[in-house]
């Protein structure tokens, strides 16, 4: 099948090629009759525009770059699907690369993206944020970037993150409300900005209660299911498990409650949980999972309204919006004797 081309239809009607191109774009003018042969003419050829030439002869590729640090948690599946939604409705089309929590990786994703002609980028960084000074350097240059959940201060963008410190403090304290003495926070990576600031709840909620530092800790876990079960087998080695957790997030939860049913624990009988980032799957497990919920539709419909500003005016201001959310609690985190 032959590939047609305005030259094609302007040489079939003997008009200029601008003529057709003024047909094309509802110029003011051209003649009504003429425009419509035109119209008409290229849809008996069976013409399809170029969507690359259109998009070059108006300065923008309308394609956004996405980069999340991993589809694991599900999470940042909801952040695409909402981001896809809410920009694809303004005309923008969405191009999705994951890191895999790895920087090397992040910083090829965003270079290829760029490379692309994207016209901005939405960016959730991976642990360590050692790429900062890329994205400093394409912001110097004008380029288009807003930082979502997880956020590095120095780096000028506009930001949409969760209030991260506020709502593990309610988590914990929550827990010790409920009458649990001993409690460990399984926290993220230390380096990460959302680890950070879930283990500044859990301490606030700490100190806030009195509760005497040999009867809670720390440990650095990670983000994933395994993670939290490594840890769990080393605890219970070390007969150290304590009343309750609080975890960063309902993958680390779901790894480390697996892990003590195996070995002979009941949730939340014997040990009591709290997650975070609300996932499906804490209303199906048994017992059903306390966790914070964050507006996941809401951030990224944000992220995208703020990036399609500074795509279209270079001096809007710089935000960094802040959303709260919401805590469910369920079975996993409440005494028989406890009235909520």
């Amino acid at each position: 099948m032959k590939h047609y081309t305005i030259k094609d239809i302007a040489k079939k009607l003997n008009v200029s090629i601008s003529t057709v191109s003024r047909a094309f774009n509802d110029k003011y003018d051209i003649k009504k009759e003429t425009k419509e042969l035109i119209l008409k003419t290229a849809e008996d050829m069976g013409y399809i525009p170029n969507p690359i030439a259109k998009k070059l002869s108006q300065k923008r590729s309308l394609n956004i770059g996405v980069v999340v640090p991993e589809f694991i948690n599900e999470y940042y599946s909801e952040i695409v699907i909402a981001l896809q939604e809410f920009l694809i409705s303004k005309g923008y089309q969405v191009l999705v690369m994951q890191s895999d929590e790895n920087e090397e990786q992040e910083l090829i994703n965003a270079q290829t993206l760029i490379n692309n002609m994207v016209d901005g980028l939405i960016v959730a960084p991976t642990t360590g944020n050692r790429n900062m000074k890329y994205y400093q350097d394409r912001i110097k240059e004008g380029y288009p970037i807003v930082f979502l959940n997880r956020i590095e201060e120095s780096v000028p963008v506009s930001k949409v993150v969760f209030n991260n410190m506020k709502w593990s403090f309610f988590a914990t304290e929550h827990l010790i409300r409920q009458g649990y003495k001993k409690i460990y926070h399984l926290s993220g990576y230390k380096d990460l900005s959302v680890s950070y600031e879930r283990i500044q709840g859990f301490k606030k909620a700490m100190n806030k209660h009195h509760i005497p530092k040999e009867n809670y800790k720390i440990i650095e876990t990670g983000l994933l299911a395994k993670e939290g079960m490594e840890v769990i087998e080393d605890l219970i080695y070390h007969h150290d498990v304590p009343d309750a957790f609080f975890c960063v997030n309902d993958m680390v939860a779901l790894g480390a409650i697996r892990k003590l049913k195996d070995n002979g624990y009941k949730v939340p009988e014997d040990v009591a949980f709290v997650g975070f980032t609300e996932t499906r799957m804490a209303e199906l497990v048994t017992p059903q999972l306390s966790s914070v919920k964050q507006p996941t539709f809401k951030m990224a419909k944000k992220a995208g309204e703020l990036l399609i500003e500074r795509i279209e005016d270079e001096n809007a201001p710089i935000e960094t919006i802040v959303m709260n959310g919401e805590f469910n609690i369920r079975q996993s985190s409440v005494r028989e004797s406890s009235i909520l």
